[in-house]
């Protein structure tokens, strides 16, 4: 698929009510955009990579979103390859791009999919592939994790953030996303309006009676350390569809049957959100 029919096929999905519009979220989140959230950003890569890591080292960021990580990824030093199926996050990135690297060769933005092999065979290996929670947003997770493989270089780390497994409430949370993308305007925002009561509201009440109005909310971009915006993380998990999800022991399994070591291992403690994994390709 060309750039074009990309464009056509994720409109289409995101008018059928099938796709979440990650693109136009992200577009929004763009105007917070400052310097702490792009240097929380690179302290999240060095984390999780090392520090001085990625210098010299290629990168690609599969469903590159925002283009926040990308972005982070550049300052740091790695030759940047970003592409994402959604052409407004396709944008983003771009933007991105254009206000801080223009006209740079080693960072290069273009449209694709995760489960297209034929255009991720062109691109090659690298160092670092990363994909924060964006596979199981494919809609075929498995596949989607299977064609990171040849991805990687021997020896090279996979960084990926997948939805945990929480039984039924991953389920109760399908229909309710499959709900929103399917919803006129005036019911995707009631929705979000329950959503934020449940997930915010005993915390800002909290902060109210302590004489921190808004504490929590403001401190969210330090306090999740990746430079993120809680109004565009909570309408992205609201709406975040397709979505799948599984327990940390599947991922596991899966990649250590094809040649990788798990490196690092964050969990959600068991709730709503991602588990990460730094793998490293083995060499044999």
């Amino acid at each position: 698929m060309n750039d074009t029919a990309y464009a056509l096929s994720a409109e289409r999905e995101i008018a059928r009510g099938e796709r979440f519009s990650f693109g136009k979220n992200w577009s929004k989140f763009l105007r917070e955009l400052n310097d702490e959230r792009i240097a929380l950003a690179m302290a999240s890569l060095e984390q999780y990579l090392g520090k001085g890591y990625l210098h010299g080292k290629s990168f690609l960021d599969v469903g590159s979103g925002s283009g926040l990580f990308s972005l982070a990824a550049r300052k740091l030093g790695a030759r940047v390859f970003s592409f994402d199926y959604d052409p407004q996050s396709v944008a983003c990135t771009q933007e991105l791009k254009r206000r801080y690297f223009s006209d740079d060769p080693d960072w290069i933005v273009t449209q694709g999919s995760a489960l297209d092999q034929a255009f991720l065979h062109q691109l090659g290996q690298f160092d670092v592939v990363y994909s924060w929670g964006v596979l199981h947003h494919t809609g075929n997770m498995w596949r989607a994790l299977e064609n990171m493989v040849p991805l990687v270089k021997p020896d090279g780390k996979l960084y990926i953030a997948i939805y945990n497994d929480q039984g039924k409430w991953s389920r109760f949370w399908l229909r309710i996303k499959k709900l929103y993308c399917q919803s006129p305007v005036i019911i995707k925002y009631l929705i979000l309006g329950v959503v934020f009561i449940r997930q915010r509201g005993v915390r800002l009440m909290i902060d109210l009676l302590r004489g921190r109005p808004g504490h929590s909310w403001r401190n969210y971009v330090k306090k999740g350390g990746r430079g993120m915006s809680p109004w565009y993380d909570l309408v992205d998990w609201v709406g975040g569809y397709p979505f799948e999800v599984a327990k940390p022991e599947e991922i596991f399994d899966f990649y250590y049957q094809r040649g990788f070591l798990l490196d690092k291992l964050k969990t959600c403690g068991g709730g709503i959100g991602c588990n990460e994994f730094v793998f490293i390709r083995s060499k044999g």
